[in-house]
Formats: structure tokens, sequence, C-alpha cells
């Protein structure tokens, strides 16, 4: 499927697109979906370097934890991966084949692993520079958003992380043989559209009236997981936990973690916002703006 075209009848009739997923055919070769995680990540740190002031973060600390956290995060959304699809790298008789399991450049990564190693990534080298972990995680998750909104077109790439059959005008094309297509759900463009409205309301509402540290990150939370929730449900590819159900049907990890992350997520936020009173000072670029005053005068007052 990967080498054939991909339509949009109900969009763009008799226009198809055909990318071969490699982009450089050297060594091994090098993969669109490689390059397009490349750029999100590229553009995610300059995002977030232009940002990092609004939130009391120095650039170097920045850069200094997306040096620990990047190759942490990949290892975690591999191993979530992994972990969960472990029948598809077994060999014929039973063992693991440990060398694929590592083999990235095919697909197969899970966001949520990534997700999960970053924040701990997070939570341990702000505790090592003290530094507040709500602020760095404020900055951090609008990177976040940037990186899995374009991402999410390396799938487009690859065919993959498709939608269930449906008639929309919208409707995706994929040949499955030289005679045989299905219309599917545009998925991955549901969760990239998705992450791009979630990111404009940070920008453009939570962040403007932004009260404790950590505010943008629950609703980062809230609002992924609310819109994960719906189009994993729509998705065909689903990592699942192992064999259990609920009420008969099979329980998608993802799904799971989405439903569980939102709520948790909205309980906390209005508690915080609605029960908690927040004195502006507290957040951390206003203490680090303090101390750098407290510093200017000391030095002032001993010259």
């Amino acid at each position: 499927m990967r080498e054939m075209p991909v339509s949009f009848p109900g969009l763009f009739p008799g226009l198809e697109i055909n990318i071969d997923p490699v982009a450089l055919h050297i060594g091994h070769g090098i993969y669109w979906y490689g390059i397009i995680i490349a750029c999100g990540f590229l553009l995610a740190v300059l995002f977030c370097s232009r940002r990092a002031d609004r939130y009391g973060i120095e650039k170097d600390h920045l850069y200094d934890m997306l040096l620990i956290a990047t190759p942490i995060s990949i290892v975690g959304a591999r191993a979530y991966y992994v972990i969960f699809y472990l029948d598809l790298f077994r060999n014929a008789d039973g063992s693991i084949d440990w060398p694929s399991t590592i083999a990235i450049w095919d697909g197969g990564l899970a966001i949520y692993g990534g997700v999960i190693a970053a924040v701990l990534t997070v939570y341990f080298f702000c505790r090592w520079k003290k530094i507040k972990v709500g602020a760095m995680l404020d900055l951090g998750c609008m990177g976040l958003l940037i990186g899995q909104m374009i991402g999410r077109w390396g799938n487009f790439i690859n065919r993959e992380a498709f939608g269930a059959e449906t008639t929309l005008p919208w409707r995706m094309r994929l040949w499955e043989s030289a005679d045989h297509f299905i219309e599917v759900h545009p998925t991955f463009f549901y969760e990239s559209l998705w992450n791009l409205i979630g990111l404009l309301l940070i920008v453009l509402v939570v962040e403007k009236c932004r009260k404790f540290d950590g505010e943008n990150f629950l609703f980062y939370l809230f609002w992924y997981g609310l819109g994960r929730a719906w189009i994993e449900g729509l998705r065909t590819d689903s990592l699942y936990l192992f064999d259990w159900t609920l009420l008969g049907a099979p329980i998608r990890v993802s799904q799971l973690l989405s439903v569980v992350l939102c709520v948790m997520a909205a309980v906390l936020l209005v508690y915080q916002l609605k029960f908690r009173r927040h004195d502006p000072s507290d957040l951390y670029v206003h203490q680090v703006k303090a101390a750098q005053s407290q510093e200017k005068g000391e030095s002032s007052h001993g010259n």
C-alpha cells in the first residue's frame, strides 16, 4: 500500500498523490517520515526558544533539556509501540526479533510513549536545575503540539494511521492493490488540525490569562486527550491493551489513556481556577524577574 497513490475523490476528483516514502535511496534510505519529524522538531524548538522568556526559562536550559529529552522521548515512543504490538516483533519460534524492535525508520512510534518519557525527563531535569516544573511544561507543551501537528503528515506519506471506511466528502482513497481500493477517514489530518487548534487556543487564550504554572500543560492534556479519544475510535490500527476487553470489546490503549488524562486535567483545571487563589507573583517568570531585579539592586548598592 505504501507505493500506491492516495487521492481525495470527494474534494479533488482526478488528483492522485503518489510520494515514495523513501526520500533518498542512500544506504538503508532516508525516509520522508524522519524528515517530517525532524522539521516538526526544529520548528518546535524555534517556537519555544522565542517564547522562553515569557516563562522565565533560560534558552540554554531549554536547549540542554532538549538534548536530553529528545533521545529519551524517541526511546519511550518506540518502547510504548513495541510493548503493545509485541507479536509483530516475534520470530517464527516465538522469540523476540530484537533488531526489528529498534528499526524506527520503518515507522512505529507511539506519541503517548514519547510524551510520557518527555514529561518524566522534564521533571528530573527541572529538579536538577532548580527550575519550576510547571513553567517548563507550559512552554514545552506548545512545542509538543507543533511536533505532533507536523509529524502526523509523516503518517500520510506512509499511508498509515488512517480510519475506518466512510463516504464523507473529505474521504481518503487508498489502493490496497492494482484493482481494489478503500475510502477511509483521514485521521492523520483530523489530529493534525486538532493540534493546530489546540496550539492557537493556548497562544491566543490560555497563555494570555495564565494564572498558575502548569495551566498550559493541563489544558494540553485536556485538549489532546479529548481529541485523541474521539479520533482513536475511528482508527483501524489502534494499539490494544493486550487481550483485555471491556463490555466485550477490546480496549484501545490510547483511547483509554486519553479519556483518563482528559478527565484528570479537566478536574485539576477546575480545581485550580475555581477553588484556589493565585497571586501573579507566584508565576515562575515573575519570581525570576524579581530575583534578577534584586541582584541588580544589590550590585548597584555594592558599587
